[in-house]
């Protein structure tokens, strides 16, 4: 045991200390369900197995296999410099339950997947984490477990439809707009938002006056760089007095509050909807360099950050990395099947004049770029910017009166089919996509054939990689060769990708910028980067969130 101040520490709770403290014996004690005998981690109420309220605390042997990792070369916490390597552990008593660690007394360049590994504990004041090194008794590599539903199945556990009556039909995407986007603007995140509000709602041919309903994602936040205020921000500056309002983090992103939206005017909630989605993450971090805004350090974390934060994993990067490597194991995907969405999403923003990053760039210029936690490097990473955009979304039957022909919603699709706990979830694939995408295709008789652009959440290319395969658009592990050369992908291939440069080159938009981008498709109005006669196109939002997807359609 050693002590180290200063560490990112979780919060203990009386349901918790059980797990924290349990180290204090050297002994690793993990909650158990007594009616099925299935470990539960992290620690709930109910059993999710067999919705037993039967649990209590197992006393399990400490060992395990190397389910993930990652090299952690970029980010720094109090007392935990890197280079680090950040892990996911499967129990050998339920490999179906796996713990966030970190990998220990380890050379980093012998890791494989399957290593068998044991426990070893880390006192930090009345913490003791469970830390994890190769086994000493145990060398052979095992396989890895299967994931509970197959990648390729998902379809098969998809609810069927409520009613043919879809919600879709009832509901346009009427206007578009954008601020001002670039690196640390310094500009006033609200002073974004109305910007690109006044542009979507005149692109739409309506006023404020029009606008009934607010929607945004996720509300609040000005203090992390991540919004402007919300919904209270935006109505407090413009007094629309709105007869609906959503906002909230608990939804697939900006995706989540333009449905949000769709459902309050085809029940006539509201006419005319304005949804917005701001960052200003580049001017946060820039107020924070400069000592002008507070830098976090330390401290307890409560919540799923607190089963992640204090083994260094402080970015949803260390979870798709480790999922990445899963899919390089499994179908041998490699750095360059990344490299070429990085690469198609560098061409594209060659071609907008918005883009954040226009510089052209080869596959030398990706592969050789800093890494950031393997295997990504820099360029399979977004870009941090200041930026709004802002979706007008209005009732079907308002469409003769707009100023543009409007943009008609096929289908979407939301349900949740994985675990929605990170390192629980999809092994292979970035969670909470297989179930969306294949509830996409039970509301339309539309196929992924029909599809002219794809607007794919690219927060790392490897969310990408998820989308294409879950959407149908290659099978499942076979991003590889459906990638290689990035014909495919380009403008002029089969599934144009991210034509405006994505969030890789455009700038991190959270999602809403695809959205945008979709629109102005659509309706022919992307400029030189303009895609020949497309007619449908799918959009994807949420990047580890919930996540959910769309299928749009021309009414020209």
């Amino acid at each position: 045991m050693t002590e180290t101040p200063g560490r990112v520490l979780p919060l203990v709770l009386p349901e918790t200390e059980f797990y924290w403290t349990s180290g204090e014996d050297g002994q690793l004690r993990v909650q158990s369900c007594l009616s099925c005998d299935s470990l539960i981690h992290p620690p709930k109420p109910i059993c999710p197995a067999c919705r037993s309220a039967r649990t209590d605390r197992r006393v399990v042997s400490g060992k395990g296999i190397l389910f993930g990792y990652t090299v952690n070369e970029r980010f720094e916490l109090p007392g935990l410099r890197p280079p680090y390597v950040v892990a996911e552990v499967a129990l050998d008593e339920d490999p179906r339950v796996r713990l966030t660690t970190l990998l220990v007394d380890c050379d980093r360049g012998a890791i494989e997947l399957g290593m068998p590994v044991e426990v070893l504990f880390e006192r930090h004041e009345d913490v003791w984490l469970p830390l994890f090194r190769p086994s000493e008794s145990d060398t052979e590599r095992r396989d890895l477990p299967d994931d509970e539903i197959a990648p390729a199945e998902y379809a098969r556990h998809v609810r069927p439809m409520v009613t043919t009556d879809k919600f879709e039909d009832k509901a346009v995407i009427s206007g578009i707009g954008a601020s001002e986007i670039g690196r640390r603007l310094m500009r006033d995140p609200l002073a974004l938002t109305i910007e690109a509000c006044e542009r979507a709602v005149a692109d739409a041919g309506l006023t404020f006056d029009d606008i009934d309903g607010l929607s945004t994602y996720p509300a609040g936040g000005v203090e992390t760089g991540h919004s402007e205020g919300g919904v209270t921000a935006l109505e407090s500056a413009l007094r629309i007095r709105p007869t609906w309002y959503n906002g909230g983090g608990e939804t697939f992103g900006p995706g989540g509050s333009v449905i949000a939206a769709m459902m309050a005017v085809a029940t006539g909630l509201a006419r005319h909807v304005l949804c917005f989605r701001t960052v200003w993450q580049s001017t946060h971090e820039e107020l924070q360099r400069q000592g002008r805004l507070p830098v976090p350090s330390g401290g307890r974390v409560a919540g799923l950050m607190g089963w992640s934060l204090p083994f260094g994993a402080v970015s949803a990067a260390h979870t798709l990395a480790q999922t990445a490597h899963r899919h390089f194991h499994k179908y041998g995907t490699t750095r360059e099947t990344l490299g070429w969405i990085a690469l198609n999403q560098r061409a594209n923003a060659a071609l907008n004049p918005t883009a954040v990053y226009r510089k052209p760039m080869t596959m030398e210029d990706y592969l050789s770029a800093r890494t950031i936690t393997t295997p990504f490097g820099l360029y399979d990473c977004d870009v941090p910017c200041d930026a709004s955009i802002a979706v007008v979304v209005s009732a079907a039957d308002t469409a003769g009166d707009l100023a543009k022909p409007p943009v008609r919603v096929e289908a979407v699709g939301t349900q949740l089919l994985e675990k929605i706990d990170w390192d629980q979830s999809t092994s292979t694939h970035e969670p909470q996509v297989l179930g969306p995408a294949a509830h996409l295709w039970t509301r339309t008789d539309l196929r992924p054939s029909d599809v002219d652009i794809a607007q794919l959440y690219d927060g790392f290319t490897f969310n990408c990689v998820s989308w294409i395969e879950a959407l149908g658009f290659c099978g499942i592990g076979e991003a590889k060769d459906f990638l290689d050369g990035g014909h495919n992908i380009a403008r002029d291939g089969l599934l144009p990708l991210n034509t405006h440069g994505g969030q890789l080159s455009h700038g991190r938009t959270h999602g809403m910028g695809l959205i945008h981008e979709a629109v102005a498709q659509l309706r022919g109005e992307a400029g030189d980067r303009q895609v020949s006669d497309a007619r449908v196109g799918v959009v994807s939002s949420g990047g580890l969130t919930p996540s959910g997807v769309m299928l749009l359609r021309a009414d020209r």
